[in-house]
């Protein structure tokens, strides 16, 4: 019996799924080019022989930063971009890093190049070293290099949180964090939640580490926030923060 063409054909390969990177570093930028680059190719050091993911978010950059993440792109396997069709802020860009990541590991950090990638291994074995349960190793900026400005308001702003929150982690707005992606899907979202991980993972019951992390100087570009605006949005955030706090369960425990 003469066996048909359409038999003939072989099936066609399975294709094979990726496997699942250890971490994703996620990275909001808006109006970063020049940053960039560096940024990256520290990453890659920093992680080298690591299966990871590297995820920028543009937000709705108006200079050269799409660009040049194009160019990348077409050399560092490990990118993906994101791109915002309007400015929506650094905690918009972070959700949807976060949500778009695929590895149970997030790694955060600023675009601009002050923190260092490096920071993010130490932070990572810190996760993993205490376990079980939720844990997010936040960083601590030591021998920060900012202008004086910015260094008085966060101090200010610091011992606002620690009276009214009772958050005694001694750098909230440090953007180098490692945590888990299931624990940032539990957190309440809003505007500037970037600012207040630590406390909001703790009303969720998560370990909270506070570990040290080096700080650069901002070599191109200028910061996005002014310190008054920081400070006075910072208020009310606060404010809102303790509506949640003092509205969460207490010692609640399931069990199945």
């Amino acid at each position: 019996m003469a066996t048909s063409s359409t038999s003939r054909r072989k099936a066609p390969a399975k294709k094979t799924a990726p496997k699942t990177p250890d971490i994703s570093i996620v990275v909001p930028v808006m109006n970063e080019e020049g940053n960039i680059t560096p940024l990256i190719e520290d990453i890659q050091a920093a992680f080298h022989g690591r299966n990871i993911e590297i995820i920028y978010v543009n937000d709705a950059s108006s200079d050269g930063t799409a660009e040049e993440l194009a160019g990348l792109q077409k050399t560092v396997k490990s990118l993906r971009v994101l791109t915002h069709s309007k400015r929506c802020g650094q905690s918009a860009a972070l959700r949807s890093g976060i949500f778009a990541a695929r590895a149970p590991l997030i790694g955060t950090l600023d675009g601009d190049g002050q923190n260092l990638p490096s920071d993010l291994v130490n932070l990572e074995k810190e996760v993993l070293a205490h376990r079980p349960g939720l844990v997010m190793a936040a960083g601590v900026r030591v021998n920060r290099q900012d202008g004086a400005a910015k260094r008085y308001a966060s101090i200010f702003a610091r011992k606002i949180r620690r009276w009214m929150l009772k958050d005694d982690h001694p750098d909230t707005g440090c953007a180098t964090k490692v945590f888990d992606r299931e624990l940032f899907f539990k957190l309440p979202y809003f505007d500037h939640i970037h600012r207040f991980m630590p406390p909001l993972a703790r009303r969720e019951g998560a370990t909270v580490l506070a570990v040290p992390v080096g700080h650069a100087a901002r070599v191109t570009g200028q910061s996005k926030y002014k310190t008054l605006d920081r400070l006075l949005v910072g208020i009310s955030d606060i404010l809102g923060v303790m509506w949640l706090i003092r509205r969460s369960p207490k010692n609640l425990k399931v069990k199945e």
